[in-house]
């Protein structure tokens, strides 16, 4: 089993069930037994997928149809539980080997469209311009309403070298199509520059196998080109859509010495695990921001959680998604796929919950420019927009969209407004700016 923090849901199986019309013999069970509704509503079950067979208009495919029964009853508890079918579950596992063929997109299901969580970078997705919050309504003039999220998924996936036309339904414009070519997608899950002649720049994009060894590459590459320790450190998780829970451990371990990175809670009391970084870390005492937004999802959150309730480093943007929930992947032995449950809560180390909220930034900082006027049309959107998202635990809501103070100037000509505040902060030239709860 394997911990993990997508943003994504698939799905999950129980079993084969033998059906038939009245067959079944359930064990005798004393009354009010809450087994005794479970079989009556399995038997329910059989005789309704009996009864499609027989009558349906045209053949249906049984084993089909139970997948989605399965899949239907799990992603009733919540987004991110599922059942991944033998193909899915490898799917799965060459996905987050770091190497998988496709587009290079984060989405998840919603009103029957694919939406865009993110567009991982240097991939046909991101160079297309698929944008978060895209609405995918249709691949190569096939409708994605009425397919499950890994039937959609396994359309987008294809040979490499072919084309594909995506419909796109973006807010304020007209719906249009995207032609892209599949890739084999080998996310360069960490990227890094030198800024401002001595400030060193690290892009996370995911969290798979590879994240933490290609930061400890990184790391070593910013120390032979500046020959020294940079004089400050901005580590983007903009638009990270999230991954592994250990690799989010491990990143934030780079950056702290010793003391908890996060905890995660199951259903009973006593299913706690906590889980602490070594001692020693990279940059020791280099001042640090961190910079999120909407896209940033699940284990960037952790990291971002991390090292702003240790005080290792500043937050700036706005407030990220909101998965504060932590999937096992349960494999169920050949041929029957996996199980992908939602087993546990994490807690930054200060005990809060980012469930549904998000993480709130110290320094809140708009990427674009926006009227009071076009706040109200802009669709934003996070973890407590989805069907059957958990509730925070501890009864926090999130904060209503609003514009950050902080926002760029009219005439602005930059290419990132959020990184030049950013620089600007380890600079030590902050302007004064709307901050979150933690602002210091």
């Amino acid at each position: 089993m394997r911990a993990m923090l997508t943003g994504a849901a698939i799905g999950v199986v129980m079993g084969a069930l033998a059906v038939g019309v009245s067959s079944f013999a359930w064990p005798e069970t004393r009354s009010g037994d809450t087994r005794a509704q479970t079989y009556r509503q399995l038997d329910l079950f059989a005789e309704i997928l009996a009864r499609a067979e027989s009558e349906y208009v045209t053949e249906i495919d049984q084993a089909e149809a139970m997948e989605a029964a399965i899949d239907g009853m799990l992603t009733s508890l919540d987004p991110h539980s599922g059942y991944l079918s033998p193909d899915d579950f490898r799917d799965m596992q060459v996905q987050t080997s770091g190497q998988y063929g496709g587009l290079g997109i984060e989405v998840t299901m919603e009103d029957g469209f694919l939406k865009v969580v993110t567009p991982m970078d240097d991939t046909p997705a991101s160079q297309a311009g698929l944008e978060s919050g895209d609405l995918l309504t249709a691949i190569d003039g096939k409708p994605i309403v009425g397919q499950t999220l890994s039937d959609a998924v396994k359309e987008i996936r294809g040979p490499v070298g072919t084309d594909i036309t995506i419909s796109v339904l973006r807010e304020g414009e007209d719906p249009f199509d995207v032609t892209m070519t599949r890739e084999v997608i080998r996310p360069k899950s960490v990227d890094w520059q030198i800024k401002d002649d001595d400030l060193a720049y690290i892009r996370v994009s995911t969290f798979n196998e590879r994240t933490t060894d290609l930061l400890e590459d990184a790391v070593s590459g910013i120390s032979r080109e500046l020959g020294r320790q940079p004089a400050g450190i901005v580590l983007d998780l903009r638009n990270n859509g999230g991954g592994l829970l250990d690799q989010a451990v491990s990143v934030s371990d780079l950056f702290l010495s010793g003391g908890e990175v996060v905890s995660t809670q199951g259903r009973r009391p006593g299913d706690i695990e906590r889980y602490n970084a070594r001692s020693g870390e990279i940059f020791r005492d280099i001042p640090m921001v961190v910079l999120i937004n909407g896209g940033s999802a699940s284990a960037s959150e952790i990291v971002a959680g991390a090292l702003q309730d240790r005080g290792r480093a500043k937050v700036l943007g706005i407030t990220s998604f909101g998965k504060g929930s932590v999937q096992t992947v349960i494999p169920l032995g050949a041929e029957k796929g996996a199980i992908r449950l939602t087993t546990a809560r994490y807690y930054t180390p200060a005990g809060r919950s980012i469930q549904a909220t998000g993480i709130e930034p110290d320094i809140e900082v708009a990427q674009r420019r926006v009227s009071e006027e076009e706040l109200k049309s802009i669709n934003y959107w996070s973890e407590a927009d989805l069907p059957n998202a958990l509730d925070n635990d501890d009864g926090t809501q999130r904060r209503a969209p609003h514009m950050p103070e902080d926002q760029p100037p009219e005439g602005y000509e930059g290419d990132d407004y959020q990184l030049d505040r950013a620089i600007e902060e380890l600079r030590g030239n902050g302007r004064r700016a709307a901050t979150g709860p933690n602002a210091g």
